[in-house]
């Protein structure tokens, strides 16, 4: 029975939360690899295109809950993600019609667009402040539960409760079917091939007469898709604050680069890596230990590994060791 709750207790707090931060962190990441291996720069205005894309969402969502629209059990915000998606793939176009297109007409070096790009990154997040303030906003309405820690123990007789919440779960699964009709499109449309020859070759592609501005918007679309995605799932599961998703630029480019940059296999691997890194390292396995270990050897302390305010220096040393060891990523970089 011990076992059962320690099992339940590391279920509850570890792989349940470590697998939907993962997905989030994986959905961000993919849209950083899409960028640069097409548009060939690592694209820092991409946390706060997640940020805005959820604020337009947000705005949305409140919206249809004052017109009384609602998905009963599910959040709204599923409803009011089109619109999300829409202002953010706009917006995304625009940017790149009025900033990079002239940089990459003029073939300008890597580090100059990335240097734009914090440009573009300062930018957004004034606007998105602008259009929706700084203060924390939660939004997600529905059950809050998908799993009630309370039933799961009335009907298991277990004194370790599961809870696995709606937002959760969500996740899960909307990241599965993103990532499933991410890798259908490159692999299997007409405009999917063009991007990953366009990635492979610019060159050879322009000779074959694939048209690049085309496959630059749709890129734009995409990567823009994928950061509303990830940042209303993101918003929901714990909720919405414009600076951190600044903060959630370095675990998503850690997840990236030590994936493997431009390697979209390799952006899921490094999400889910980081994500259960940073929440393993994080949490106090006093209860788990406590249901494993007599109660002669039960821990006094949090046996905590790191403080949960150090969190992201895990993904930073994660990404330092990778990049001092294996520069070019756990599954080796490669274009899309």
């Amino acid at each position: 029975m011990d076992l059962l709750n320690a099992l339940v207790a590391l279920l509850n707090f570890v792989v349940v939360p470590a697998t939907a931060y993962g997905a989030q962190l994986a959905l961000g990441a993919l849209g950083v690899t899409l960028i640069y291996g097409i548009l060939r720069f690592s694209n820092f205005a991409h946390g706060d295109t997640m940020a805005f894309g959820t604020a337009i969402t947000i705005l949305g969502t409140w919206w249809l809950q004052s017109s009384g629209i609602g998905l009963g059990p599910l959040p709204t915000a599923l409803l009011a993600l089109p619109l999300g998606v829409l202002g953010t793939a706009l917006l995304v176009l625009a940017t790149d019609r009025v900033v990079y297109r002239f940089y990459r007409k003029t073939r300008a070096k890597p580090v100059i667009l990335v240097i734009v790009s914090m440009g573009v990154m300062f930018i957004m997040n004034g606007l998105t402040r602008f259009v929706i303030g700084v203060g924390e906003i939660s939004f997600a309405d529905g059950e809050r539960f998908l799993v009630d820690a309370k039933a799961f123990r009335d009907a298991t007789g277990l004194a370790e409760g599961l809870s696995i919440r709606t937002s959760q779960a969500l996740t899960i699964f909307i990241a599965i079917i993103a990532v499933s009709l991410l890798f259908w499109f490159l692999n299997r449309t007409r405009a999917g091939k063009s991007m990953r020859a366009f990635s492979d070759n610019e060159d050879l592609a322009l000779l074959s007469g694939i048209n690049p501005e085309r496959v630059v918007a749709i890129t734009w679309v995409l990567a823009a898709t994928l950061a509303v995605l990830a940042g209303v799932l993101y918003g929901l599961d714990k909720s919405f604050k414009v600076f951190n998703y600044y903060q959630l630029l370095l675990p998503i480019f850690a997840a990236a680069i030590v994936g493997g940059i431009g390697n979209p296999l390799g952006a899921i691997a490094g999400g889910f890596l980081i994500a259960y890194s940073e929440v393993a390292f994080t949490y106090a396995f006093k209860k788990v230990l406590g249901y494993l270990l007599p109660e002669s050897l039960a821990p006094d302390g949090l046996v905590q590994l790191i403080s949960t305010d150090y969190k992201l220096a895990i993904s930073f040393s994660i990404l330092v060791i990778v990049l001092l060891f294996k520069p070019t990523g756990l599954l080796k970089g490669k274009t899309i």
